[in-house]
């Protein structure tokens, strides 16, 4: 593989983008570990001498928060990180799905086909042209949603 190919890959992932969500999410989980393993080995003798908690909003020691704003601020700092996780698997999943319901409308396109040559075929010699123009509708409808769902994907 060349060195061009290996950066277009690169690039086309935007790692920097994967790795500070990745780094956000890791940071959240190892502060919250590392919170769950102190509260666990903390002496049974020490937990009996600690106060009453307080039931209102108390402040934090070193930024000033209320329990409550720093509680906000881990859920949107973990939903940012996990959002930047999944952007990759949305784009997939969106080009997948127009991939899909571009099968889809093509099916009526296959089933309605050979109805309009038959019809185009008998439109000359009768005088019922419903048939026809029905059928022409269908697959010019269906074709038209196809091909434009297929289009998007590919512009994704």
């Amino acid at each position: 593989m060349s060195a061009q190919a290996t950066a277009t890959i690169i690039n086309g992932m935007q790692p920097r983008i994967i790795g500070r969500a990745l780094g956000i999410g890791v940071r959240v989980a190892g502060r919250v570990a590392g919170q769950r393993i102190a509260a666990s080995t903390a002496p049974a003798a020490r937990v009996a001498q600690r106060p009453a908690e307080p039931t209102g909003p108390t402040l934090s020691r070193d930024t000033g928060l209320t329990t409550g704003q720093v509680a906000a601020q881990a859920r949107r700092v973990a939903s940012q990180g996990v959002g930047g996780f999944l952007q990759p698997f949305r784009r997939v999943g969106g080009i997948l799905w127009l991939e899909v319901t571009g099968v889809l409308f093509l099916l009526p396109v296959i089933v309605f086909g050979p109805a309009l040559w038959r019809a185009s075929v008998d439109y000359s010699h009768t005088t019922d042209h419903r048939t026809f123009w029905t059928a022409a509708l269908v697959v010019a409808v269906f074709l038209y949603l196809s091909v434009s769902s297929f289009w998007r994907a590919r512009r994704r």
